[in-house]
C-alpha cells in the first residue's frame, strides 16, 4: 500500500486542458441536477428551481476554477510534476470536495441571511441535506479524476509508441550502411554502422577500423575527420572524444586514467584513444547510458 501511494503521479498542470475540464463538469453537473433535482428541488416554482440551480453550477465553476487553475500557478512550488505522487493527487482530490461542500455550505447560509423570504423553500439542513451536497461534490471529483485517468494513459500510450519507434529507428540505423567515400572517387568502403570501432585521422586520411566475424579490420580512405563526422551524426553511439579520434562506445574495453588524462582501449586493437578534456563529461553520460 506504501509503494502504491509513493508512486509517481504526473500533476496535471496544463492550464488549457483544465479549462476544458472545468467546463465539461460544470455541464455534467448542470446536468445533474436538472435532471435529478437534489435539494428538493422538485417542489420549486422554475423560477426558483432555475436560481438555485445556476447558484449551485456558479458555485462548482468557481471552486474547481480556484483550485485547478489559480492555486497552482500562485503556488508552483508545491505543485511540481517530479515530486508529485499518488498519496498527493489523493489529498488534493479529497480537499477540493471538501472546498466545493463547504462553498456549498457558504452560499446556503448566505442565502437564507439575505433572502428570509425564501426561507421556506429551503430545506433544513440535516444529515439528508449533507448528504445531497456530498453526492453533488463527489460528480466534479469523480469527473475529474477520471480526465486525468484518461489523459495519462494517452500519454503513456503516445510515450511508449514514440519510444518503440525511436527503438525501430535505433536497431534499423545500427544495420544501416554507411558508405565511406575516398576523395579520389576510386575507392569507397560500406560498413554497418553498428561494426565501426575506431576512425582515426592520418593527416589528409583517416584510418576505419571496424569489426568482420569477431576480428578488426582496417582500411585507409582519403576524407577528413570532420566530413566523417558529420555523416555520423545521426548515430548517438559514435562520439567523436578527440580532435583525432572518433569511436564506437559500445566497444570500448576500458578506461585508463593517467597523469596526462584519460585513454580508452579497444579490444582487436594496439593503440590508446586518448579523450580530449572537453569531451570526458559528455563521454561519461553516454557510458552510464549504455
Amino acid at each position: 500500500m506504501t509503494n502504491f501511494l509513493n508512486k509517481p503521479y504526473r500533476f496535471n498542470d496544463d492550464l488549457k486542458s483544465n479549462v476544458k475540464s472545468i467546463i465539461v463538469i460544470t455541464l455534467v453537473v448542470f446536468i445533474f441536477l436538472l435532471v435529478f433535482q437534489p435539494f428538493k428541488l422538485n417542489i420549486l416554482a422554475y423560477a426558483d428551481k432555475f436560481l438555485l440551480i445556476s447558484a449551485i453550477v456558479l458555485i462548482t465553476f468557481f471552486s474547481l476554477s480556484i483550485n485547478l487553475l489559480v492555486v497552482p500557478s500562485y503556488l508552483p512550488g508545491i505543485f511540481l510534476r517530479k515530486e508529485w505522487k499518488v498519496w498527493k493527487e489523493i489529498l488534493w482530490d479529497l480537499w477540493i470536495l471538501v472546498f466545493i461542500v463547504f462553498c456549498y455550505l457558504v452560499f446556503y447560509k448566505a442565502f437564507v441571511y439575505f433572502f428570509p423570504e425564501k426561507r421556506d423553500w429551503i430545506p433544513a439542513v440535516n444529515a439528508f441535506f449533507i448528504f445531497n451536497m456530498i453526492l453533488t461534490a463527489v460528480i466534479p471529483i469523480t469527473i475529474l479524476v477520471t480526465i486525468n485517468r484518461n489523459r495519462l494513459l494517452r500519454l503513456h500510450l503516445q510515450t511508449a509508441n514514440e519510444l518503440n519507434r525511436k527503438l525501430k529507428e535505433s536497431k534499423e540505423s545500427h544495420e544501416r550502411l554507411v558508405v565511406f567515400e575516398s576523395e579520389y572517387q576510386k575507392e569507397k568502403l560500406s560498413i554497418k554502422a553498428r561494426l565501426l570501432v575506431v576512425i582515426r585521422s592520418a593527416d589528409n586520411y583517416v584510418e576505419v577500423y571496424w569489426k568482420d566475424e569477431g576480428l578488426v579490420k582496417r582500411q585507409l580512405i582519403r576524407n577528413s575527420l570532420k566530413n566523417i563526422e558529420g555523416l555520423l551524426a545521426d548515430y548517438a553511439f559514435l562520439y567523436r572524444c578527440h580532435r583525432s579520434y572518433l569511436i564506437n562506445i559500445n566497444y570500448i574495453d576500458r578506461v585508463e586514467g593517467q597523469s596526462q588524462g584519460y585513454r580508452l582501449y579497444f579490444e582487436g586493437l594496439d593503440f590508446a584513444v586518448p579523450i580530449s578534456k572537453t569531451a570526458v563529461d559528455k563521454l561519461e553520460e553516454l557510458i552510464r547510458l549504455m
